[in-house]
């Protein structure tokens, strides 16, 4: 049974895992997973951890990314996806939910939902997608508190807890650099700077702090898209490409319905879909059906 109805590997050992791959020196990849499913497909294709994106919760709910979605929401969907997979999962955990207490809060159960670490954002609540204009961010002691709050309440002290700052675009890249240097002395194991706009800026913040950083390599937004080996190069530990998965799988649904409500069949679509045995074989049927075989197995003998 193991790793059939759940991951076979532990969360402590997801997390360790995960430290040791931000100190390992090649760049870990996280793609963003929509829902368990896509989880195991990233495990399965290589990648190093899956990542859950706050502004993919939300748009699963039909919600824009404005802070709308509850701890208890984003903590289930983490709880779902780490489930399933071996890999460590990072998820965005906005600002916290509320005041310094609402983030220990916020940490203790995502702890509890399996998952390898997450990252708090220096916005005010409530939270902007960080690639649109119009963010405002706390002022750095009120972040510093937030997650001095979120370290206080860990458990696990391999829970990695990521500080996201949005100050780059606001207050310029050496304000979001102070800003780092302070969360890292707060007690932040990873830093995650949003926005910056090219190799010289994700070089300049390298450069400039020692702790490790975090890449959004995320499309439609103000970062050139980098790849992983120019990101590894230039120094960074971890990327993400928190919507891709589901940019990728909404473009082809809607596609797809279009051509159904024009042509009345599916008939044309058949080679865009995923087969039966291919969604079977991501699923385990076969696991399932030997489990099953086992199970049942037996025959009565004598008087019984």
């Amino acid at each position: 049974m193991s790793g059939l109805l759940a991951a076979a590997t532990s969360a402590a050992d997801k997390r360790a895992a995960f430290r040791a791959g931000l100190a390992s020196g090649t760049i870990q990849r996280l793609p963003g997973a929509f829902n368990p499913l896509v989880a195991r497909l990233i495990q399965e294709i290589g990648f190093d951890g899956v990542y859950v994106s706050g502004a993919v919760v939300s748009a699963e709910l039909a919600l824009p990314d404005i802070g709308l979605t509850t701890l208890s929401e984003v903590a289930e969907r983490g709880r779902q996806i780490a489930g399933v997979t071996d890999l460590p999962v990072l998820i965005d955990a906005d600002t916290g939910f509320g005041e310094p207490m609402n983030a220990a809060r916020t940490v203790t159960l995502l702890e509890d939902s399996g998952v390898a670490g997450c990252h708090l954002e220096d916005q005010v609540n409530p939270k902007r997608c960080g690639h649109l204009d119009g963010k405002a961010v706390v002022p750095t002691e009120e972040m510093m508190r937030r997650l001095r709050a979120a370290v206080t309440a860990r458990r696990d002290p391999n829970f990695v807890i990521c500080a996201r700052t949005d100050a780059a675009g606001i207050e310029g890249i050496d304000a979001a650099i102070e800003r780092a240097e302070a969360y890292a002395q707060a007690g932040a194991d990873l830093v995650f700077t949003e926005a910056l706009r090219d190799a010289g800026d994700f070089t300049k913040f390298r450069d400039a702090v020692p702790t490790p950083l975090l890449a959004n390599m995320t499309e439609f937004g103000k970062s050139e898209l980098l790849s992983a080996r120019t990101l590894e190069a230039i120094g960074y530990n971890a990327v993400i490409y928190p919507v891709s998965a589901l940019r990728l799988a909404m473009w082809a649904v809607e596609n797809g319905l279009r051509e159904l409500l024009a042509e009345g069949t599916q008939a044309g679509l058949l080679d865009r879909m995923q087969q039966r045995s291919r969604l079977y074989e991501l699923l385990r049927y076969e696991r399932y059906n030997e489990f099953d075989s086992a199970v049942y197995d037996f025959s009565l003998r004598g008087d019984q």
